[in-house]
């Protein structure tokens, strides 16, 4: 019974961590406003923002607590000053 329980948790974790991705790549990175017609390059691309939403996570700037779509648009003002802690990772 206990191990049910324990498996029926993970699983709803793990399905969450997935439906947290996929909230990220659309409000972050407006993925399904994406017209990309070609599959590869869709895929190329989708691959390149999950890898984004990856450093994102881990780069800390000013504050703790600040958005995902925040954090790019500071990254984006001056990438320099940031491109050694991105790096890092």
């Amino acid at each position: 019974m206990k191990e049910d329980i324990e498996l029926f948790s993970r699983s709803v974790r793990g399905h969450w961590s997935v439906e947290s991705m996929h909230w990220h790549l659309d409000v972050t990175f407006k993925e399904d406003a994406n017209k990309t017609i070609d599959k590869r390059a869709a895929e190329n691309l989708n691959i390149i923002r999950k890898w984004c939403i990856s450093i994102l996570k881990m780069i800390e700037i000013f504050r703790p607590k600040l958005s995902m779509k925040k954090k790019r648009f500071v990254i984006s003002m001056n990438p320099a000053e940031f491109l050694e802690q991105v790096l890092a990772f």
